[in-house]
Parts: C-alpha cells; structure tokens; sequence
C-alpha cells in the first residue's frame, strides 16, 4: 500500500510493509532451494547414468571388433561431457583375462560437489546396475 504524504506530496512504502515483503520472499527461499538442489542432484545423476550407457554400448561395439574390452575411456576416444564431469569421476575397467570377459563402469561423486554424499553408481557389462533403488 503507498502511502501519500498530503502535507509534502511524498509517495512511499512504510518500513512495516517493506519488512513482510522480505519475510514473504525468505519463505519462499527457504521451501525453493531444498527442492531445487534436489533436482539438480537428481538431473547430473540422470546424465552420468546416460553417459554410462553410452560407454557400455560402445565398449561392447568395440569387443566386437578388437575381441577385447577397452581398458578405459581414452581407448575408447571419449571423454565425461562438462555436466558430467564437474560432479562425477568416471572410469571404464576391463578384465579380459577373466571368463566370459568383463568391464566395469564406475561414476563417482566428487568430493565438494553438488553430488557430494550420493552413491558411487556402477554398471557392468552383464547389464547389472548398481545401487538399483538408484537407476
């Protein structure tokens, strides 16, 4: 409500008024912020599992070429994307002596990140995904 001073023509809003503003806009900042961080946490853990799949596709494109499974990403020519990469550490690990042969896709959550606290995921080359309630 403005408030009109009809002795000076003056116009304004009164210190009450501009505090229920600041309360109004502190509650709302207190009940965004948790839900967006959880989206957040939730859409960099959706695209390090996308990433994952992308590299089990192609290391079992790769196993049908060379008979072996790529030792890591730089055999494979790929890299994190920069959304992936800022929260996760990702590395691909293969047993070709073993048998059948195997890999091993791990994304980790960096320390001082927004993903900091979360589960390290994992995908294996039978398809296995872990921790499942995660995937």
């Amino acid at each position: 409500m403005i408030r009109r001073n009809r002795q000076h023509g003056q116009t304004g809003f009164t210190l009450i008024e501009l505090m229920i503003v600041v309360v109004v806009l502190g509650i709302l900042a207190i009940i965004a912020y948790p839900a967006y961080d959880n989206y957040a946490q939730r859409a960099n853990q959706a695209a390090a599992q996308a990433f994952m799949m992308d590299v089990s596709s192609r290391a079992e494109r790769f196993r049908l070429d060379a008979r072996d499974y790529p030792t890591g990403l730089a055999e494979l020519s790929m890299t994190a994307p920069d959304r992936v990469s800022r929260v996760y550490d990702v590395a691909l690990t293969a047993d070709n002596d073993a048998a059948p042969p195997s890999f091993t896709i791990t994304a980790t959550p960096r320390a001082g990140t927004q993903q900091a606290g979360r589960p390290t995921l994992t995908l294996d080359s039978t398809g296995a995904q872990t921790p499942a309630e995660e995937w």
